[in-house]
């Protein structure tokens, strides 16, 4: 009689057992990133409550937050707040996009902002504004319908009996060139004033926005969320080989369409409520696979780190230049286009992305 087998435990992972049957796979390291990731998300959001023109107590702030009387309500309650709750749910959406289409496409440079789904989110938003659609609960249903149809014809044009990687991002590119042409052409045809706000939404601003921007992201969020829980488990069929995921009996069309689709329609209403905040997306998936040191991108981490890096670019673009406060986008451009030239120079692109994705 044969000794029962066990099953073999990755290094690095801890099995977590919930329940009877309730059993799964934990990375200790990628774990142990997410804890430090909230905390470090706390101390970013106390210190935007905090810092401002005028310095508020952490105990005044904690005391709005609770909804307890204080003297700081319209400091922290009325300015402070709203802003920081659209930062931090613009930084999650774009943190989980980027995760998400990073990983279908296996490429660092495949972000929501180098592939042209923000400017083609950000082409029909700025091409409503100029006929005088300026509602920022409307314009992120907007940038919904651009996004997807850009995506669309990336997806329709970068196929050729596979997805190809690297045509994939190279495609994009092309159609974010032409999609930024398109918006700039709503520009010069547009009213001046209209422009003018135009221009300041295509930077990507928190500036003047407030919960019932947050409203339309913060929705789209929750009735995603079950098919995010879906996409964290879903992604580890897309990193196999074609063959090896068709044996198991995975359907990699269906879903590597799915990650898309979750993927622009999150980062299409995020640049819907604040802008194409470019580089959030690029960035914090592979911040945050270099942290956790996974084979994969970790979705949880990513979306915590684009909330950290938002929120904080946001305090800075309040503090910087005081009394002039510089759009968020600014900031995270600042940052991210470097870190854009060195992927493409250590061609990360190129490595990663031979054969199909």
């Amino acid at each position: 009689m044969s000794a029962p087998t066990t099953a073999v435990r990755p290094a690095g992972y801890s099995l977590v057992t919930i329940g009877a049957r309730g059993r799964f796979l934990l990375h200790r390291r990628a774990a142990v990133v997410a804890a430090s990731l909230v905390v470090l998300l706390a101390a970013v959001c106390l210190a935007y409550l905090c810092v401002g023109e005028s310095f508020v107590a952490p105990s005044e702030v904690l005391n709005v937050v609770l909804g307890r009387p204080s003297s700081a309500e319209l400091v922290v309650g009325t300015l402070r707040l709203p802003r920081m709750v659209v930062g931090l749910l613009v930084g999650l959406a774009f943190g989980i996009a980027g995760a998400l289409i990073q990983t279908v496409a296996r490429n660092p440079l495949a972000s929501p902002d180098i592939i042209g789904i923000s400017q083609g989110a950000g082409a029909l938003t700025v091409g409503a504004m100029t006929f005088g659609i300026t509602s920022y609960t409307v314009l992120p249903y907007l940038s919904v319908i651009g996004g997807v149809a850009a995506a669309a014809l990336v997806y329709a044009f970068a196929w050729r009996g596979g997805l190809h990687a690297t045509r994939f991002v190279l495609i994009g590119l092309a159609f974010a060139i032409a999609l930024r042409s398109v918006t700039t052409l709503f520009l010069t045809k547009g009213d001046y004033l209209v422009a003018q706000q135009a221009q300041i939404w295509m930077t990507g601003s928190l500036n003047g926005r407030g919960y019932d921007e947050a409203a339309p992201l913060g929705w789209t969020l929750l009735i995603l969320l079950p098919g995010i829980l879906w996409a964290a488990r879903a992604r580890r069929s897309v990193s196999l080989d074609d063959d090896t995921a068709t044996a198991l009996g995975v359907r990699l069309g269906r879903v590597r369409l799915g990650l898309v689709a979750l993927g622009v329609v999150l980062a299409s209403v995020a640049t819907g409520t604040a802008g194409p905040v470019d580089f959030v997306a690029l960035l914090a998936p592979q911040i945050a696979r270099r942290m956790t040191r996974t084979a994969q991108i970790p979705l949880l981490c990513s979306a915590l780190l684009g909330a950290v890096i938002v929120v904080f670019a946001d305090l800075l673009a309040r503090r910087l230049f005081s009394p002039t406060e510089l759009p968020v986008g600014v900031l995270t451009a600042a940052v991210g286009a470097p870190y854009l030239i060195w992927l493409i120079i250590r061609g990360h692109g190129g490595r990663r992305s031979g054969g199909n994705a």
